[in-house]
């Protein structure tokens, strides 16, 4: 798949999605999430991807949401009333679902990030598994430099990942966070010397994943993000459901044939999903026709009225 945005490719069950453009400095507008959802669905859908590394061009990974996007945002929002801000809510989470879909799909994401990795950048990073970086790279929560609050899940997901502190100052101050600091605090698990050996890294380590039974390591994502967002006891309730549906004696004896023969072990792709059904198949409603999303509404109930 290649648009404006980004191209993806895969080989022997990794997939590869590259953010491609670096002249924006990969900034994103309001089409890069969902064309970015659509394309990580359409991996878990088929069901034969193992890993997916996600990567840009450029001196920078991104740099978060195209500015003018925000300027078209003072003129267009509404929120004047209670439907008005309404329809911004719904739209806003229409975003934020954008980023949760690496979440929430079977397979890991590892964000192997080059350069700036910036406001909407951050958010993208921190819905991923693992974070990789080069000694250049430098991370930054922006959005309290240009008047609002961040709202994509970086505010959810980053005081998980490092120091509650850490993160705090982060998004009030939009300074930034070095390469050395992102690994001293957790954020990254490596630092490379450049992006050439950036990638190299995450597409090893994204084979690593890859050699495993798919069933197994989609299990631990369910297990491990569980855990994360609930108390220990209710996490072990689910872990003992999990493990009961998904416990396969085929795979165990196949791991531990292929260990025993030093050999790549042989697994079965996880099953397609033929039946998703999506929030919103249109995808993310424009934030920048609330105002006539609202008006519309507006005129409705005025109409219903008499």
């Amino acid at each position: 798949m290649h648009n404006e945005y980004f191209q993806t490719s895969t080989e022997s069950g990794i997939a590869h999605l590259q953010l491609n453009r670096p002249e924006r400095l990969n900034t994103m507008d309001l089409a890069f999430f969902s064309g970015l959802r659509d394309a990580v669905l359409a991996l878990d859908d088929a069901g034969d991807t193992r890993a997916l590394v996600i990567s840009s061009t450029g001196k920078h990974f991104s740099s978060g949401m195209a500015l003018d996007v925000f300027t078209g945002m003072t003129d267009a929002i509404d929120n004047s009333s209670p439907r008005a801000r309404l329809s911004f809510q719904h739209a806003l989470r229409n975003l934020m679902d954008c980023f949760d879909t690496l979440d929430q799909v079977r397979f890991p994401v590892i964000c192997a990030i080059q350069g700036g990795c910036i406001g909407g950048g951050l958010d993208l990073a921190v819905a991923c598994d693992i974070r990789v970086c080069t000694t250049d790279a430098f991370f930054a929560l922006q959005e309290t430099q240009i008047g609002m609050t961040a709202d994509l899940g970086v505010l959810q997901r980053l005081p998980k990942i490092i120091p509650a502190g850490v993160a705090r100052q982060m998004a009030y101050t939009s300074e930034r966070l070095s390469a050395k600091r992102a690994l001293a605090v957790g954020l990254v698990n490596a630092v490379l010397p450049d992006a050439e050996a950036l990638l190299r890294h995450a597409m090893e380590l994204a084979r690593t994943i890859g050699s495993k039974s798919p069933l197994a390591v989609a299990g631990c994502k369910t297990a491990i993000n569980f855990a994360r967002d609930h108390s220990t006891s209710e996490s072990l309730r689910h872990m003992a459901l999990l493990q009961s549906a998904i416990f396969d004696t085929k795979d165990l004896a196949e791991a531990i044939s292929a260990w025993h023969g030093k050999r790549q072990g042989r697994f079965d792709a996880l099953s397609s999903l033929t039946t998703r059904q999506t929030a919103n198949p249109h995808g993310p409603e424009p934030l920048l026709t609330i105002r006539a999303s609202a008006d519309a509404q507006s005129s409705h109930s005025e109409n219903h009225s008499q």
